[in-house]
């Protein structure tokens, strides 16, 4: 069973894969947060996550958004330009931005769009295509008017992501409908979505064996251990983890605190972490990690909460 790291934007960077490779494992394959055309051109920032030299991790694969072969042809011609023989396409950002430009799970009630994108795959022969995907924007039946394209296409697999678009994440998975899905994809399947423990992540292994593999998301911003947990079967003590968070923190730190400038910009970029991360702490520790208003501050509150996690 393949780990993935699932993409977030503002979090799965390539600073955070790298370490994560590094310091916790477990993670079979990266997936990049997703590229995209802006004004005609790709976003600077986009082109430093996917450099390799930016990358060490041993699996990575750059995703897309595109809605037409006029956005989807220029961002594979650049990523084939950086040396990648494999593309992931998105189909399941909910963000109200990117759906109102038919993007991501905003594609999903549109399989007309959906098939004219999937025959511009064919100009790329040498790439390895994957499609990542919601059930549907905003009906739990929309894939079925999806997959008999997909199956129709060369894909290297299919990461299902069982909500809607439109529910975003306010409601649990939808186990029942991903079966139905598994039973008609004809190609290797991924399942992504609320798996945030050990039991959680054996359950869907059991249930569907045909499985490719389990891909990642907030269940490992919360649990950065979860994937070498679940390998190992074990789940690491308080100690170990904070031993190992502290490790990781201290190497993000020293690697982003160049790049920001001042009090706002590093808080609004490490802040957001701990809406995630060990969601068992003290309350009292999130809440002075929350509240810290400059550098100092912060990283007091972080030092003291892992010292009594």
């Amino acid at each position: 069973m393949k780990l993935y790291a699932a993409p977030l934007q503002g979090f799965t960077e390539a600073a955070w894969r790298n370490l994560h490779s590094e310091i916790f494992e477990g993670i079979d394959c990266y997936v990049t947060p997703f590229i995209r055309m802006e004004k005609g051109t790709i976003r600077s920032k986009d082109i430093r996550d996917i450099e390799k030299k930016n990358n060490s991790v041993q699996h990575l694969i750059p995703q897309l958004i595109a809605a037409s072969p006029e956005e989807f042809v220029p961002l594979v011609e650049f990523l084939v330009s950086h040396g990648y023989d494999e593309v992931d396409i998105n189909m399941g950002c909910s963000f109200a931005l990117q759906v109102r430009k038919c993007h991501g799970a905003g594609l999903l009630p549109h399989p007309d769009k959906i098939e004219v994108l999937m025959r511009a795959t064919e100009k790329f022969p040498e790439i390895s295509f994957s499609v990542k995907m919601r059930l549907g924007w905003d009906r739990k039946d929309e894939w079925r008017n999806v997959l008999p394209i997909l199956n129709g296409t060369k894909l290297s697999r299919i990461t299902l992501h069982p909500r809607l678009g439109s529910e975003q994440y306010r409601v649990a998975a939808d186990c029942e409908e991903f079966a139905r899905f598994y039973e008609d994809c004809r190609h290797p399947l991924v399942y992504n979505g609320d798996l945030t423990t050990i039991e959680q992540m054996n359950k869907i292994a059991e249930r569907f064996p045909r499985l490719e593999g389990m891909m990642m998301g907030r269940g490992l911003l919360a649990d950065p251990a979860l994937a070498r947990e679940y390998k190992e079967q074990r789940v690491f003590s308080h100690g170990e983890k904070a031993s190992l968070i502290a490790k990781f923190h201290q190497k993000f730190y020293d690697i982003m605190s160049p790049r920001l400038q001042g009090n706002t910009q590093f808080l609004s970029k490490f802040k957001p972490y701990w809406e995630y991360l060990l969601p068992d702490m003290e309350k009292r520790d999130r809440k002075a990690i929350q509240k810290a208003s400059n550098v100092e501050k912060y990283l007091a509150a972080v030092n003291s909460a892992l010292a009594r996690y």
